[in-house]
């Protein structure tokens, strides 16, 4: 963890002349000058803490520092999961034009599991030599490609020639 994610000026860190003041309980108790404030939360046993110092007087609450540095951790924590649930994986796959039954089928099988997952999967087939010369080829693999996972994906974009390889990509079909 980033130790100057949550760095908050504490207690005598406050070098403002007065503060708005937030009780523990989150009932506003005013503008109070710094050094009462400061005391009222000693007395309290618990820390002055400034929440918003942009703010005109900035706006202190008195709180427990530790247990709210943890708190905000938690939000941190369970904000970058809930981002990390919302992100589509790319899955890559390469195959050669001339591409053995059985390894097609193995590749397929994988492009399946992909799509179920919610993945999106970019496909690249590789040409060789004089393989460039026929384009043809290139384009039956993925007619048969998307026969096989048609019902599971669909093409995102056209396939476009980038160098030796033909890149398209599919992305998975919504389920209902």
């Amino acid at each position: 963890m980033d130790r100057n994610k949550f760095r908050y000026r504490v207690n005598n860190q406050i070098r403002v002349r007065e503060v708005r003041l937030v009780d523990e309980n989150g009932q506003q108790v005013g503008i109070v000058p710094t050094e009462e404030a400061l005391r009222l939360a000693e007395e309290r046993g618990l820390d002055l803490v400034e929440i918003a110092p942009q703010a005109r007087p900035p706006v202190c609450k008195i709180l427990d520092y530790g247990k709210f540095k943890y708190e905000m951790q938690k939000k941190e924590k369970e904000a970058r999961k809930k981002q990390k649930e919302h992100a589509i994986d790319v899955k890559d796959i390469k195959m050669n034009v001339r591409i053995d039954e059985h390894d097609l089928m193995v590749k397929l099988k994988h492009i399946k599991e992909f799509l179920e997952d919610g993945d999106k999967v970019r496909i690249r087939i590789r040409f060789r030599g004089r393989e460039h010369a026929h384009p043809e080829l290139g384009d039956k693999l993925i007619s048969r490609i998307l026969d096989e996972v048609g019902e599971l994906g669909s093409m995102e974009n056209k396939p476009k020639k980038e160098g030796p390889f033909l890149t398209f990509s599919l992305i998975p079909k919504k389920k209902k």
